[in-house]
């Protein structure tokens, strides 16, 4: 089901961002979470949270962090008074959904810390899908050719790439939809990768919304390289207008 037309609900409900920083980024290599590395001249978080900020639509910024660095991110991010709507800095869990569960609050939109390139207008359609649908998220039309690669490298077939999409943040859902999504994974051990997985399991209806590939996960060093060129890009083309 795609809503990838959805408007924003001019008076929509009450919504919570919560905010995934736990990871530990280990495809980045060195010691330093991911998420506090500098791109731009901030954090990564600071980027992502930047655009939550500023959102009419978020009324409420939850942190996930780890506890390690739960310390830092108030001394060097909340504290610096730019974020007024982070509420709260809670300590994240082993895995991503550990650290969403623990943050559960209201109406709420689901945004991974190292996507610093969300926009305001993907935040409007996911929550105005969302509201009408009770599930959204952000996603990509799958472009390039698929194959399946079987043992000693050998491709087996071309898979139809017409029904496959690549989901990103943000993700927006009904609040009870999560929980019992988070609950009923919970009971059965089960580790999803994106909350949308979660709603899934418990039946639910979860439509995309289309986004832009300028939304990218920051997960290895060259991604860094490819962020700074698209700050650079946002910044002259507002310089432009």
């Amino acid at each position: 089901m795609s809503a990838r037309n959805a408007k924003p609900s001019p008076a929509g409900p009450r919504t919570v961002a919560l905010v995934p920083a736990a990871g530990r980024g280990l495809r980045m290599g060195g010691h330093i979470p991911k998420q506090f590395l500098a791109l731009g001249g901030r954090p990564i978080l600071a980027q992502s949270l930047l655009v939550l900020q500023a959102s009419p639509l978020i009324h409420e910024i939850i942190l996930a962090v780890p506890e390690s660095e739960r310390q830092y991110c108030l001394d060097h991010i909340v504290a610096t008074g730019e974020f007024s709507k982070v509420t709260k800095v809670v300590p994240g869990g082993a895995q991503r959904q550990d650290s969403v569960r623990h943050a559960l609050a209201e109406m709420v939109l689901v945004h991974d810390a190292v996507r610093p390139f969300l926009t305001e207008d993907m935040i409007r359609r996911v929550v105005a899908a969302a509201v009408e649908h009770g599930a959204a998220i952000i996603a990509l039309p799958m472009r390039d050719t698929v194959k399946y690669v079987g043992a000693g490298g050998v491709i087996e077939r071309t898979v139809d790439r017409r029904p496959l999409w690549l989901a990103q943040t943000p993700q927006a859902f009904r609040r009870d939809w999560l929980e019992e999504g988070h609950h009923k994974a919970f009971l059965a051990g089960v580790q999803a990768t994106d909350d949308a997985h979660l709603v899934e399991l418990i039946g639910k209806p979860v439509v995309v919304v289309e986004g832009s590939g300028e939304n990218i996960k920051v997960t290895r060093p060259e991604d860094l390289v490819i962020g700074e060129a698209i700050l650079s890009s946002r910044t002259a083309a507002r310089s432009a207008e």
